[in-house]
């Protein structure tokens, strides 16, 4: 048999295909998915259980003209493949390749950059509109999952949809997972829509009814009726004035291509359910979805995992530390509660989950409401740990300022992959927190060097009054191994000296003092005298440790994983400034621009400030001061 993908580079000439020859191309398209998954990794699960309605999508819209917007993205490498990317798809997520996620500047047909959840349809709306003051006839679709729909901002987009009749299509892609198992009421509506033989018996003979496109105008009156006399199924999407059809099967391509053949000439805001499954085609990844949302690398032919060898002697990974900590915390006090917008699994809070179920909660792809809510549960008494992802923590700025911050609550920030992520790229790269968080009053701001100081951080952050209390970390392993150490206070907005030095003081905050530890060694050898502090708070921030610094050194570096605007850098610079201090100051973090993907470790050095950036930058800085006799 012929094989179809090899002569597919772009949506045109899949539409040269017939009906007929789709599945054998889905088939082709998600063993492509497979193999390359299986050698380069990245978002594997969500991609293969939308390989049908891609390929309808495709086949049956003139994109780009047409445009998709895919939320978050995680779902989107059947589309990069089909639209001009599939030879250069081996650099999917690698430095200087193809980004993770739907970027506009990368392709055409990325009609929208994504990368957080919720944004689809306020977006396509976006475009819905233009195209209707432009007078052009263009179709805008928006792919939304059933975890991404629980997001408020899709709620708003919804609303104001329906409110702006706006001419588009949003496809609800129902696969019952997010990356962990999806929560709330609307999945029960959903669920409870899928379930309904009845009603689905009903909608078939509908759809059989109205043939090739004849008494479309049966679609207005009998939808809402026929839903409203079976159950209350569509209600919900249609009392936002949106024309509700499903639920269909997404991995039947004929049915997917007459369904939205038929429904690209329904003019307004529509509604089409489709059931999938993460994973669809391969068994492994059906079986244990949440697992092989991301796998890594696999055996493609067994389904093996290539995990590294339990190491003994390897640190254990930041979130875990959290993990284990916040059910010794949760032990100790009986008001602590663990809240998380849909990344249980992710940030280590299932360990929690598994102790003490009724005191831990996963809300959904909702973080400002998590961050409110939190709020809500300390002024009622409790103490709630609020785990939130730094990039993510982006979407709850205002609620952490009105509600938690302006109001003095109890409420402890914890922000994992704070700083560099890695292949995830500009959208998830967590390098805002420290700055933004800064400007808070009221807020601690903490970030720890390694797994005792995130340790005893989390306890100082649960004693009474410590007040709003954020604290981030980084993705990835520590540097510690015996790490479980009986909890010590750290007196908050205290930093501690490392190391004395004479000729050049460097500052750190957080996971990089490590790197200038290591460099440190390296300067040793070249006979300079560095002074090490570890700030460990960027708010407050230790004035003793400045002053110390301030008086004795002309040279000052500073070293964070975030960005060189507004963070640790910025405030010692001020610092020094208003006390009239004369130094000479170099400023290492990540760049005032957004990062690409690639490796933590590609990405550290493009920034600067792994062990060689601080090495490279003190001995620079002291050279061309010991050069310049005006220095």
């Amino acid at each position: 048999m012929k094989n179809l993908l090899s002569g597919i580079n772009f949506p045109d000439d899949l539409r040269q295909l017939k009906v007929e020859q789709l599945q054998q191309l889905s088939g082709e398209l998600r063993d492509f998915i497979i193999d390359k998954c299986s050698a380069n990794p990245g978002h594997f699960g969500a991609s293969l259980g939308t390989v049908e309605l891609t390929v309808a999508l495709h086949y049956v819209f003139n994109t780009p003209y047409d445009k998709i917007i895919w939320d978050v993205g995680h779902q989107a490498y059947a589309h990069k493949i089909l639209t001009g990317r599939k030879q250069s798809f081996d650099l999917n997520r690698k430095y200087n390749g193809l980004s993770g996620f739907p970027k506009m500047t990368e392709s055409e047909y990325d009609a929208f950059g994504v990368g957080h959840a919720s944004t689809s349809i306020s977006a396509g709306l976006g475009m819905a509109i233009a195209a209707r003051l432009n007078n052009e006839d263009r179709k805008i679709i928006s792919v939304i999952g059933d975890g991404s729909i629980t997001g408020g901002m899709a709620f708003e987009g919804f609303n104001n949809a329906g409110w702006q009749n706006a001419d588009m299509l949003v496809i609800l892609n129902d696969n019952n997972i997010a990356i962990d198992p999806n929560v709330g009421a609307l999945k029960k509506y959903l669920t409870e829509i899928t379930a309904s033989n009845k009603y689905n018996k009903i909608k078939s003979n509908v759809w059989n009814l109205l043939g090739d496109g004849k008494f479309r105008w049966i679609i207005r009156r009998l939808g809402s009726t026929m839903k409203s006399a079976v159950l209350s199924e569509g209600n919900f999407f249609e009392s936002l004035n949106f024309r509700y059809f499903g639920p269909i099967d997404g991995h039947d391509i004929n049915t997917m291509v007459k369904t939205l053949s038929r429904l690209k000439t329904i003019k307004g805001p529509t509604l089409l359910h489709v059931l999938t499954k993460k994973g669809k085609g391969y068994k492994p990844a059906e079986e244990n979805q949440t697992e092989w949302h991301a796998p890594g690398k696999f055996n493609k032919t067994t389904g093996e995992i290539q995990r590294l060898p339990v190491n003994p002697s390897k640190p254990v990974r930041y979130q875990d530390v959290f993990g284990e900590t916040i059910v010794e915390l949760a032990e100790m006090n009986p008001k602590i509660v663990g809240i998380t917008p849909a990344m249980v699994t992710g940030c280590s809070l299932n360990l929690m989950m598994h102790h003490f179920p009724e005191r831990t909660f996963d809300v959904g792809i909702a973080e400002a409401h998590a961050v409110t809510f939190s709020a809500g549960l300390a002024a009622a008494g409790y103490l709630p740990f609020c785990n939130i992802y730094s990039s993510f923590m982006q979407r709850a700025f205002d609620s952490v300022i009105h509600d938690i911050a302006l109001q003095k609550l109890h409420v402890v920030l914890c922000l994992d992959r704070g700083g560099i992520v890695g292949e995830d790229g500009p959208t998830h790269h967590g390098v805002f927190d420290l700055a933004y968080f800064r400007l808070i009053p009221n807020m601690t701001v903490a970030a720890p060097m390694n797994e005792i100081e995130l340790r005893n951080m989390l306890y100082t952050a649960q004693l009474p009054s410590a007040g709003p209390f954020s604290i981030r970390y980084p993705r990835g392993n520590g540097v510690t191994l015996n790490w479980r150490t009986p909890f010590e206070k750290i007196p908050t907005g205290k930093g501690r000296i490392l190391k004395e030095g004479n000729d050049i003081a460097v500052l750190s905050i957080g996971h990089p003092g490590n790197f200038v530890t290591e460099a440190i060694r390296r300067l040793e050898a070249q006979n300079i005298s560095v002074m090490h502090c570890d700030m460990r708070f960027l708010k407050p921030i230790d004035e003793d440790i400045l002053h110390t610094v301030g008086k004795r050194f002309k040279h000052i570096v500073t070293v964070e994983d975030g960005t060189v605007v507004g963070g640790l850098g910025s405030a010692v610079a001020e610092f020094l400034s208003s006390n009239v201090y004369d130094c000479k100051i170099e400023i290492l973090g990540a760049p005032d621009e957004f990062i690409q993907q690639g490796t933590v470790q590609e990405l550290y050095a493009k920034c600067g400030f792994d062990a060689d950036g601080i090495y490279n930058a003190i001995v620079k800085l002291l050279s061309i001061t010991d050069t310049n006799p005006t220095a």
